[in-house]
């Protein structure tokens, strides 16, 4: 099947390469010439583990293709995935202007029977939008084209998203009409032969279920977090409530990690997607808003033991930061706690080392200039230079690098000996063995 991505993106480029692994003729589409040009030539807009062996391969052989012109790569083609950014607004809703700049394109350009699929996470009723705007650039050109709108929604894991492409736990499909679903069945045929992964409902159903899913794991997160914080005032190790919980069935472990909150391109817009839509419709959703406040609060956790242990004034304190975006397996950095964590930090005098085994490049170009400027933060070629001559190490990220360092060359370069932890990542009995303070996130301090 011939297929056209718009947006090389996160998810355009992972649904994209992944189509193409699985034999379908690919072109992906973008109005940034220097992103498609660096894309012809192997360099990937972001990291991912596995993606750019796909994207390299694929381009190779012929059936994953980058374009700049929608108008040249529609000529051949009848599914057209939308899958373009929908930042959000100052009012936390889904921010549609590149969604349906797209629609306008697709408008002007099919030439027969088109599918067009929502890939990218929006608004419920974004669908009739997207449709309402192709029929009216139909109508501008005088011509009666049928076609369909589909919401897929992704529910890609970034650090394992061509892995959950290739090999998914569902494939939603929002869809009005036969001839479309046909298209679609036939489109995910090759990632279902095992069994019918295939959930098909109607359009708006499908919108509202990519908002529920990440709304849901985000709360879990919240909720272990709420949990953590009761834990370290009553003397619990929130570590052992987290096995014991999660032992039980109804429950799981997945997502019930205590830590220092959660961020990244998905969880925190669109619970702030979901909570606008509702008060858009006159409803209050108080779990949702106790989610983010949750959320908003776990972010300053860190900082906060941080300035209880060494006061207000940190200008004569060095600190060592390690793990700078979001989660592991990326260097996405977009509401990372890191952000947070270091303008507390920076703004209370300290100066910062930091270190990232993929997000040094991302760090560079997200965190503000003068950050860099003044000298107060620094980026260290290694996880042992960063901790050099530092008061205390900070743990952000849970990269496996981090699991198991060597505790006695910290002990022997850092000037105290005092670990922040905000991932819950180590023993505090073997870092208490190992000469250091320790301050985790749910647990007693020792």
């Amino acid at each position: 099947m011939k297929l056209v991505i718009i947006g090389t993106g996160y998810v355009g480029l992972v649904t994209g390469a992944c189509f193409a692994e699985m034999g379908s003729t690919v072109t992906c589409v973008d109005i940034d010439k220097t992103k498609i040009e660096n894309l012809k030539n192997g360099i990937l807009p972001i990291y991912e583990p596995g993606l750019e062996n796909l994207v390299s391969q694929n381009y190779k052989e012929g059936t994953l293709k980058f374009s700049t012109s929608l108008e040249q790569a529609a000529e051949n083609s009848s599914i057209f995935f939308i899958a373009v950014g929908t930042p959000p607004g100052e009012d936390g809703s889904a921010d549609l202007q590149y969604v349906l700049q797209v629609a306008r394109q697709i408008g002007r350009n099919i030439n027969n029977y088109s599918v067009i699929v929502d890939k990218s996470t929006v608004p419920v009723g974004t669908a009739d939008k997207v449709k309402s705007t192709i029929r009216q650039e139909l109508s501008n050109r005088g011509v009666n084209i049928e076609f369909d709108v589909v919401s897929n929604p992704e529910f890609l894991k970034e650090g394992a998203a061509v892995n959950d492409f290739l090999k998914p736990d569902r494939i939603i499909i929002g869809v009005d009409s036969k001839r479309a679903a046909d298209q679609m069945k036939r489109l995910y045929a090759p990632f279902s032969r095992n069994r019918e992964k295939i959930i098909s409902m109607n359009v708006r159903d499908a919108e509202m279920t990519k908002y529920a899913a990440n709304s849901m794991l985000a709360t879990k997160i919240s909720f272990m977090n709420e949990i953590s914080n009761i834990c370290e005032r009553l003397g619990v190790d929130v570590e052992n409530v987290r096995k014991g919980i999660g032992s039980d069935s109804r429950i799981g472990y997945s997502f019930i990690y205590p830590g220092c909150g959660y961020g990244g391109s998905c969880f925190p817009k669109d619970v702030k997607a979901l909570i606008k839509t509702s008060q858009d419709q006159g409803f209050i959703p108080e779990l949702l808003n106790a989610v983010e406040k949750r959320n908003n609060l776990q972010k300053q956790v860190l900082s906060d033991k941080i300035i209880k242990k060494f006061g207000q004034d940190l200008s004569k304190k060095t600190f060592c930061m390690w793990g700078l975006s979001f989660k592991p397996g990326t260097d996405d950095m977009r509401e990372s706690s890191s952000e947070v964590i270091l303008k507390k930090l920076l703004e209370s005098g300290a100066m910062v080392k930091a270190f990232d085994p993929v997000a040094m490049d991302q760090a560079q170009k997200e965190f503000p200039e003068k950050w860099f400027s003044d000298g107060r933060l620094k980026l260290a070629d290694n996880l042992y230079q960063a901790i050099e001559n530092t008061d205390g190490l900070i743990l952000v990220t849970e990269w496996k690098t981090f699991r198991q360092p060597d505790f006695k060359l910290m002990a022997d370069t850092m000037k105290q000996k005092i670990i922040f932890d905000g991932r819950n990542q180590y023993d505090p009995g073997e870092v208490k063995e190992a000469g250091f303070e320790y301050h985790g996130i749910g647990r007693e301090d020792v």
